[in-house]
Order: C-alpha cells, then structure tokens, then sequence
C-alpha cells in the first residue's frame, strides 16, 4: 500500500512519463483496475475499511482521530492467523492495530520510522531532518542516501520478516508512507522528472471560485501553512514523480528478493493506494474537500499465485472494501460476517461474473453537522480557529472540522458522477468531457434520466451497506462472494 498515489500517473494508465515500470510489469502479469475507488479519501477510514471490508458508516471510523471505535467481527489479519499464517506490518499502520495483534512490527510515521539499535548515522539523521520539513515541500534534493529513506528501510524490514521463517505461510502488510507529503526524494530521484518536463496540470487554482467555499478555505490554509506554495507546483509535482519510482525500485527488491527464495509463484500481492492526491489540480496539495477523482479513484494491482494474466479489466468497478473477501475466497474461508466488499477472486481468475454486479460503485466522506459557510469567518491558524471552537480536535493537516463538514455520499456509475449530501443538494458530472467536474448538470433537463438512474443507484448502495452488526440470535440469508446482482428483479442466483 502507498498513502496518497495519484491514479494514473504510471505509463501504462496514460501518462507521458514512465514513473512506475516495475508496478506496470505487475499489472501486465496480473489485473490492473481502472475503477478502483477509496471508500473514502483520507486515511484511516479507508485503511479500517481495508482490513474489514467494511464502509465508514458500518466501521463508525470517519475521521483519522477514531481508528480505536472500529467496530467489525473479523478482520483480514485475524482470518490468515486462523489458519497458521504469520501476520506483519512493516510501514504505516495508521488504524486500529496495535503491535501485540500480529506477530511482526516495525511501523513508521511521515516523520520517523523503526531503527534498529545499530542504525546507521544517514537514518537516524534522516528521521532528524524529516521533523524540522514539518509536512512541507522541499525544493532541494534531500541530503541523503535513498537507503535513509523509509520505503527502502520497509522493504528492508519485510525481507527480514519473509527471510525469519520461509517455511510459514504469511499475510505482511508493506505499508510505504510515500508519496504523502511531505514531497521530498533523494538524488537520484529528485532529479529523474525535471519540473520543465512535468506534464501541465489540468486545472489550477482559477476554477476555485466554482468550486464553492470548502474548496477556497482550504487553498486559504494551505497557503497560510506554506505561502507561495502553489508557485512551486511543477517541482511539488516533480518530487512526487520521484518519490513514486523510489516506491516502485523498491517494490522491484521486495519482488525480486520473493523470486530469489522461490516464494513470488506461491504468493498473492495486492498494490494500492488508501486514497489519492490533488497533485496540484486545482491549485491544491494533500487531500481535504469532496470526492474529485484525483481524491478518491486509486491504483489497484493483483499478481501472483491463483491471478490468471489479464493485463486490465476496465469495466468493473472496484473498492478498497473488496479486498478482504477477495483475500478470504482466495484463502478458501467464508467472509465473516459484517464484512460488506465484494469477493473480486473470479474476476482475478478470469472466470464469469455478473457485469451488473460491478456496474457502479459507492464511497462517502464527512464528520456530519453542517457546512461552515463565509459568515462564521472561521480562521486558518489552529490557534485561532480553537478561540472560536474550543472543543475542536482540528490538527495540523487539513482533514479538520471546516473541510470534512456535513456528509457526502457518491456513486460512479458508467460515464457519469453523482453526489448527493445531507440538505440534498446534488452534483452530477460527465466525466469523460469534465475530468476535473466543473460543470454541475443535476438540474439540467437533457442529462434528468440518467440523473434519475444514479440517484436509484446510490440510495440501492446506502441501503446496502448498512451495518448489520452486532451478530443477533437469527442468521440472516447472504449471498455468495456478497454479489447481490445475481439476486435483482427477482432473477435466481448464479
């Protein structure tokens, strides 16, 4: 997993600069998904929703202050451990999990990460460095050797894990912090994509104005935190490039080092992000307002044992949810109860599936309560926004109480884009001539059927994924794989 991968920006996907050819080898071997979406565009909520298959509405994990209300039976580390399987995380946890609930543990933060006692001076003083960057863009190269960096060092620590007891099946999350800010690489990667070479954005900080309020407070705080920021686009966009080819070398070692003691054929790999980045569209950095694709569309990447060569499957559309039953079928175990993604194991193995099943699919993001709007003058220093909201929680990011307000709930479906939030204000976008979703047409008559057809849709998605926990004396019917297509208009299961 990666935090904050921009879809779309390997070669393969379209883009002009070949940033990922080890992650688009992958793919070729393997499936890669061009639908696949966040079940929400920030971090722990999507991560929670990861390990549980589960939406932020079941998980009651809505905001990245709440990981330890997660509420599930069964998660995708308790399953494997059932069946013999060593668990691990080597990288950023950012969840639920604590050490003592897998048997390996070297986690890492954006600022720091797992030393061993011998740790060189490059590391030690690499962790030193990342503090004083403080979430910031750095237009130098970073005074250290790659090896300092923390995917290389994760890497590091999956292959000690792997190497410990080859002979024992294992479930390891490799978890890289990058390319999240703060964007900064070492050479030689600073310098692989020059800013002068970095494709033009597709919409800068001109379209803000239609973007509404949220939209403009949060380029306020971003602006506040690091003025000028957006002058530096083309270099922010330049060390994300390079951070991802850091990922990708060593995602290349970690597979090479599977080859070497002959365990990649018999080994099941998944590569995705938990939610996107601006990547500077929009005059913006991070995450923060709404659901834009460049938020909430993320890689998605199956290879290896069991995955039959497709290279793509482009029409179906697939979730962060799915990857837990996906992982049970292919482990041969019910998906627990609870658990509301979709198994994706036929679609991997090439075999038939019902097209309708993953026709459309549903994400949601927001902390509830109601919108701020320009009277209440709400500040972008954290010490003055406390004055006015004393009982904020607001940290140093901008996932705080003004970006995340009220609720907003999404369905994709075809070429189209509906949200719909809590006063019932709607958007519906085109995306194929809107990318960047400019151009609200829920109201306009010409587009009012297929309105119609993804408002059915998200409301069949809302009632679908509601929380069916905790387990009561009665078992409910559920259909295989949590496929519900096979069971509309009254048509008899597959």
């Amino acid at each position: 997993m990666a935090d904050q991968h921009h879809a779309g920006v390997t070669k393969r996907s379209g883009f002009q600069l070949d940033t990922m050819p080890v992650l688009d080898r992958l793919a070729e071997s393997g499936v890669g998904f061009h639908r696949a979406y966040a079940c929400a565009p920030l971090c722990v909520p999507s991560r929670v929703s990861l390990l549980t298959g589960r939406w932020p509405h079941a998980h009651r994990v809505r905001q990245n202050s709440a990981a330890g209300h997660a509420v599930f039976q069964k998660d995708i580390f308790e399953v494997a451990k059932a069946l013999g399987y060593r668990t691990g995380l080597a990288g950023k946890n950012h969840s639920y999990l604590k050490p003592e609930r897998l048997d390996f543990w070297r986690a890492y933060t954006h600022l720091d990460g797992w030393k061993a006692p011998n740790a060189s001076r490059e590391i030690v003083e690499f962790d030193k460095w990342l503090l004083r960057e403080n979430f910031a863009i750095e237009p130098e190269a970073a005074p250290f050797p790659a090896e300092a960096q923390h995917p290389y060092r994760i890497v590091s620590d999956a292959c000690d894990f792997i190497g410990s007891k080859p002979e024992q099946p294992f479930a390891l999350w490799v978890s890289f912090p990058e390319p999240h800010n703060p964007y900064q690489v070492s050479e030689p990667y600073f310098s692989l994509f020059p800013p002068e070479s970095v494709p033009a954005r597709g919409v800068g900080p001109e379209v803000l104005e239609q973007k509404g309020y949220k939209w403009r407070w949060l380029r306020g705080l971003e602006e506040d935190a690091n003025p000028g920021y957006d002058l530096l686009w083309r270099r922010t966009r330049s060390n994300y490039l390079g951070m991802l080819r850091l990922i990708d070398d060593q995602l290349g070692r970690l597979l090479s080092y599977l080859e070497s003691h002959s365990l990649r054929e018999n080994t099941l790999i998944v590569y995705l992000s938990d939610h996107g980045d601006y990547f500077c569209d929009y005059g913006l950095i991070h995450k923060g307002v709404g659901m834009p694709e460049d938020l909430i569309r993320i890689p998605m990447v199956w290879s290896g044992a069991g995955v039959k060569r497709q290279g793509a499957n482009t029409n179906a559309f697939v979730s962060t949810a799915d990857v837990m039953p996906t992982l049970c079928e292919a482990l041969g175990v019910e998906i627990p109860h609870g658990a509301q993604g979709r198994s994706l194991w036929p679609l991997l193995q090439g075999k038939a599936y019902p097209e309708e099943e993953f026709r459309s699919i549903y994400s949601e993001v927001g902390f509830g309560g109601m919108y701020y709007e320009p009277a209440d003058r709400m500040p972008y220093s954290i010490a003055e926004f406390r004055s006015k909201a004393p009982d904020s929680k607001l940290g140093f990011d901008e996932l705080d109480p003004v970006t995340q307000s009220g609720n907003l709930k999404m369905v994709r479906m075809g070429n189209w884009k509906l949200f719909f939030d809590m006063l019932g204000n709607g958007e519906l976008y085109h995306l194929p001539s809107d990318p960047f979703e400019l151009k609200n047409r829920f109201r306009d008559p010409s587009a009012a059927a297929v309105k119609n057809e993804l408002m059915a849709e998200l409301l069949a998605w809302t009632i679908r994924t509601e929380d069916d926990l905790p387990l009561a004396a009665y078992a409910t019917k559920w259909p295989k794989r949590n496929w519900y297509a096979p069971y509309r208009h009254g048509d008899p299961p597959a």
